[in-house]
């Protein structure tokens, strides 16, 4: 018998680094100004009226008038302001959570562990519903644009526990190239984490496409039984527990923005 629940679309729980940054919504003028640290919703009206406000150029003195915040330029007195803070985090994703921001039938999602987080962001990329380890939220779409793109290859290591152990022969050619239905395929990297035991291995690669890693193994008949991301870009879990999450420190941040790590 077919489930009566709806079904997750596959793309939105499977692993995938380049899911497009939400499209920004379109903000109240006032609340972009309020939200610079300017002053508040009532005295940026005020202001407005006054017509010392000005967007892309053009004074703007009726309110109610919306900006896109990630396109348009304001300015107050002739000083641009940035609108909202950026902000980074960084989570150790537990097992069961949907990465997606936005599935109303998700019985549990990343989202559900933001409790605290005061600042509405958005997940960098996708890890499936199974898959644990590091995922990066943010506000900040060019920054995600910029970690997830496949034109700029961030590297991704995954510890991997297949079902049976690996054998020397699909071991190379994990690493000389498989071809998979969307394309060719091979690791940058791939270490036994036990040499005693060759069901369980690092992976490193800088591709970031739909559920690559599980893919790669099933193709040479394996079956993933964990996989968890322990870096990307530059980030690792280290100091969180499965379900912790922190603020990036200013330094990391500057980093990522700097594109430091590969």
């Amino acid at each position: 018998m077919l489930s009566k629940k709806p079904m997750l679309d596959q793309i939105q729980v499977s692993d995938n680094d380049y899911v497009p940054a939400p499209i920004p919504e379109a903000v109240r003028l006032n609340k972009f100004i309020a939200n610079s640290g300017v002053c508040s919703r009532r005295e940026a009206d005020q202001f407005i009226q006054a017509g010392v406000v000005s967007v892309n150029g053009q004074i703007v003195t009726e309110l109610g008038v919306k900006i896109n915040p990630q396109k348009d330029v304001v300015k107050f007195n002739d000083e641009t302001l940035r609108g909202e803070e950026k902000v980074y985090i960084v989570m150790n994703k537990p097992k069961g959570y949907v990465t997606t921001a936005s599935d109303p039938h998700a019985e549990k999602s990343v989202m559900d562990l933001l409790g605290d987080c005061k600042t509405r962001v958005f997940p960098v990329g996708r890890l499936d519903k199974n898959t644990t380890g590091v995922l990066m939220f943010t506000n900040d779409g060019e920054i995600a644009e910029k970690l997830t793109h496949p034109s700029f290859e961030k590297k991704k290591v995954y510890q991997v526990i297949l079902d049976k152990p690996l054998t020397d022969e699909d071991h190379d050619k994990i690493l000389s190239g498989i071809t998979l239905s969307d394309g060719d395929i091979k690791a940058d990297a791939l270490e036994y984490i036990d040499p005693e035991d060759k069901k369980k291995l690092g992976i490193e690669i800088h591709t970031g496409r739909n559920r690559i890693i599980r893919r790669t193994f099933e193709s040479l008949g394996y079956e993933v039984m964990a996989l968890d991301r322990v870096y990307f870009a530059g980030l690792t879990k280290k100091g969180l527990k499965k379900g912790e999450w922190r603020y990036l420190s200013k330094e990391e941040a500057n980093a990522l923005q700097m594109g430091a790590y590969e």
